[in-house]
């Protein structure tokens, strides 16, 4: 899975935001603000990867355990999924 082109992160001043540009600001006027662990899995997002991927990524980078990071991972992707952010 991957997100879906036209939309761009960006730290500004300690916040990470996803703003959309192109022609994905007709369908999406607004700003998703995220937090480091959501900006990490976005991060890794953009380049594809598989959810098993993602939750293997987020165990490394923060040192939790599966069931932890299953479900960050999941939480993430179904709001992702649910605002059409992403392509399968």
């Amino acid at each position: 899975m991957i997100i879906k082109s036209g939309y761009m992160l960006r730290t500004v001043a300690d916040h990470h935001v996803v703003i959309p540009i192109g022609a994905r600001t007709v369908d999406f006027t607004g700003v998703i603000t995220l937090n480091s662990t959501g900006a990490f899995l976005w991060e890794n997002l953009s380049g594809g990867i598989t959810e098993d991927g993602l939750v293997e990524k987020l165990r490394a980078e923060y040192g939790i355990d599966s069931t932890t990071a299953q479900g960050d991972v999941s939480d993430f992707l179904k709001v992702l999924e649910d605002n059409d952010l992403l392509e399968m």
